[in-house]
């Protein structure tokens, strides 16, 4: 009952905050449930998505956010100088609301669903920024973010600059004689690996980077068996750092499926940073160079990558 009444209070709050500053930025979105949304204030932000939160910075706007999720990782003061509202698939309504947002900025796949639809019955402006793994995808997050806050010429300034990446990286890739074959495994647990098939962010770093993904059949993750690690003929085994429950190599080579394979003949096992290899942000070009260069290390002989990012300004 205390829950209840203290919700009613900042479901209440938000509607009154955002008629006080009703069309201050006369801003409208159409965001990943299909639906216009009307941003009126962003002075007040939270932002919930490591990706978004990554944006916000690199376009100067932190001094209005006033919260951000568990995957806000980068950079490293987010969560050091920003209250957390949770993981960004657990997310409290209460938890949110507390912070008397003026605007919600959220991935796709952010949740509960039953927390979403509390939030939008808040009247406080909840903005579900598509995640479509792919570079348009990747540029179109970056310019709808920047939209809702109201700075345009800086989201067009950060967007050209990570296309420029981009274009290195295709140019890259196209030295890619012979592409090897990458497994993503997030998890090995009971002796099943969990892969990552089509439509993830890992089959599409994969891509970026000149590779195969070694899982063909089906979309999303998936545990699979030995017989079926054996039949995909990884190369190379894929996996994110996730501190003392990261992947490790040698429970990747003694696996009786991966020991069939290259990947335990090969020795070849990369980790990366999770958040910078499968994000989808700004520094994604450069997330799937050095997964290249990994992959290809002869690819490194070419010289530097030389990151329009790293040159770019974008945050005044």
């Amino acid at each position: 009952m205390t829950f209840c009444r203290t919700l009613a209070n900042l479901l209440l709050t938000g509607t009154i905050a955002l008629a006080s500053t009703a069309h201050a930025a006369g801003i409208t979105l159409h965001d990943a449930r299909n639906r216009d949304v009307a941003v009126a204030d962003f002075a007040r932000t939270v932002s919930i998505g490591g990706a978004i939160t990554e944006i916000l910075y690199a376009l100067g706007l932190e001094s209005r956010l006033v919260g951000v999720d568990t995957t806000s990782l980068y950079p490293a003061a987010a969560l050091h100088d920003k209250p957390n509202v949770g993981y960004m698939r657990q997310i409290s309504a209460e938890g949110v609301l507390g912070l008397n947002p003026t605007l919600i900025l959220a991935i796709q796949g952010s949740g509960p669903r039953e927390t979403m639809d509390l939030l939008e019955t808040a009247k406080v402006p909840l903005v579900l920024v598509p995640e479509t793994f792919s570079e348009e995808g990747l540029i179109e997050k970056i310019k709808l973010v920047g939209h809702a806050m109201g700075v345009d010429a800086r989201a067009e300034c950060l967007s050209t600059a990570v296309a420029t990446d981009l274009a290195q990286l295709r140019a890259l890739r196209a030295k890619v004689t012979k592409p090897v074959r990458v497994m993503f495994v997030m998890s090995l647990l009971n002796g099943r690996a969990m892969v990552a098939g089509h439509k993830t962010a890992a089959d599409e770093i994969i891509q970026l980077a000149g590779a195969t993904n070694a899982v063909e059949d089906y979309d999303g993750y998936k545990n699979i068996g030995d017989e079926a690690i054996v039949a995909a003929k990884p190369d190379v085994v894929l996996s994110i750092e996730r501190g003392k429950d990261s992947l490790q190599a040698d429970a990747v080579y003694a696996h009786p499926g991966f020991a069939l394979t290259p990947v335990a003949a090969n020795k070849s096992f990369i980790t990366m940073d999770g958040l910078y290899l499968l994000g989808f942000g700004p520094r994604t070009a450069a997330a799937a160079r050095d997964l290249s260069v990994k992959l290809y290390p002869a690819l490194a002989e070419g010289g530097a990558f030389t990151s329009a990012l790293s040159a770019a300004n974008c945050r005044q």
